[in-house]
């Protein structure tokens, strides 16, 4: 479902997939290629704005909010956001992955190239390095120099090719 709140309609790229089952509401733009799974909440109210890059993933019952004047959430070019994950005003940066079921709060930024491990909890205002894996409440460093090229950073990409069925299937 794709609705407006008050006068913020989402916009949503052409070749962006967004699965029947999710719910986009308010001041959220999706572009090219990012992929929203069924289940997914991606909503941009109260003044707040949500804004996925190219190729973003977001998965099965993510729920994403930005809810307030100046308040936003960002996920950049081929972020991931795992199953049942939370991003609340944050920022995804490029290729990183949120794992299943985390939290990721308030003025958190995951710099390009990041992983935050399922169910852990990303506190206000913490930035994770490039190449850093997170994990645990809170969150703190558990590998660094991860490999650019490595799994993890995949994720987006993945998606991306594995819905391009959905769209064809009737």
């Amino acid at each position: 479902m794709i609705r407006g709140f008050d006068d913020q309609e989402p916009t949503v790229a052409e070749s962006a997939y967004v699965d029947p089952a999710a719910t986009v509401i308010g001041n959220v733009t999706i572009e090219a290629d990012a992929t929203i799974l069924p289940g997914a909440v991606i909503r941009g109210d109260g003044g707040g704005e949500v804004v996925l890059r190219e190729a973003a993933n977001v998965q099965d019952n993510v729920t994403i909010h930005a809810d307030a004047p100046g308040e936003r959430v960002l996920l950049e070019e081929h972020a991931a956001v795992g199953h049942n994950a939370i991003v609340h005003n944050a920022t995804v940066g490029a290729h990183s992955l949120v794992g299943m079921g985390a939290t990721v709060l308030d003025g958190a930024t995951l710099d390009p190239y990041s992983v935050v491990a399922a169910n852990s909890l990303v506190t206000e205002g913490t930035t994770v390095a490039s190449e850093t894996l997170v994990a645990g409440t809170p969150a703190e460093p558990i590998r660094e120099g991860l490999d650019r090229d490595g799994d993890f950073f995949e994720t987006a990409a993945h998606y991306t090719e594995r819905v391009e069925g959905l769209t064809r299937s009737k």
